[in-house]
């Protein structure tokens, strides 16, 4: 039976992230959590598949941030989707830090984009046997972590990149020495998949990349194909 706890101290929205979430797939455990206190003590008490929560609760500013890194402790692993007013641009960096799934800001996506999230979060969860976690090769210098619990690091650096673009380094990595087409990566993309979409993603790697390595020329633009990952 798969639990979720929904860390929300506003009734309202918590009904609605916890309708959607039952709307999303069917038998699901939802447990509802409105402070900081009560949900440490479910997170020490009970396991949990997935986590949805605010970062602000009642008067705490940051609740979330401690959760996150309560969870960590209690149960590294599990995936958390933070769901928060805060502005995106600021705290998405923030959370990815934290190893948090991923980063929705309230007021800026619908129904449809957090089903989708959600649900890839249970996709790749209940598919984390050691099976189908393909290796990376000794001495690369690209880690990827294939649930996508872990920030991605370049040469020991931790690179910091949204989930799309982290699936888009992934496909490009794994065909390494290949042309991946734009219709391959338009798989990989939620929303906005058309060729321009793709290209800001991988200009966002790119950028990424070149923060914790300056010569990075990895990933090459094939005209009119698609990119190569080259690894350079």
């Amino acid at each position: 039976m798969t639990r979720i706890a929904v860390i929300e101290d506003d009734l309202p929205t918590s009904n609605q992230l916890a309708g959607w979430i039952r709307s999303a797939k069917s038998g699901i455990v939802i447990d509802q959590w409105f402070t900081r206190d009560e949900a440490e003590a479910a997170l020490a008490r009970e396991h949990y598949d997935a986590v949805v929560l605010d970062i602000e609760l009642g008067r705490e500013r940051h609740a979330g941030v401690a959760l996150i890194n309560a969870i960590n402790k209690l149960r590294q692993g599990t995936p958390v989707l933070v769901v928060s007013a805060m502005p995106a641009a600021i705290y998405r960096s923030i959370m990815k830090a934290l190893d948090a799934w991923d980063y929705l800001q309230k007021t800026t996506f619908e129904e449809a984009d957090f089903i989708e999230t959600f649900l890839d979060i249970l996709r790749t969860t209940q598919a984390q046997a050691p099976a189908s976690a393909a290796p990376t090769p000794a001495g690369d210098a690209l880690v990827l972590d294939p649930l996508w619990q872990r920030t991605p690091t370049w040469r020991g650096e931790r690179i910091n990149l949204p989930l799309t673009a982290q699936r888009i380094l992934a496909t490009l990595h794994q065909r390494s020495g290949e042309v991946v087409s734009y219709d391959e990566l338009f798989e990989v993309v939620k929303s906005g998949r058309n060729r321009d979409n793709v290209r800001k993603h991988v200009s966002t790697i790119r950028e990424a990349l070149r923060e914790v390595d300056p010569n990075f020329e990895g990933i090459e633009n094939v005209p009119m194909r698609g990119f190569r990952w080259t690894g350079k």
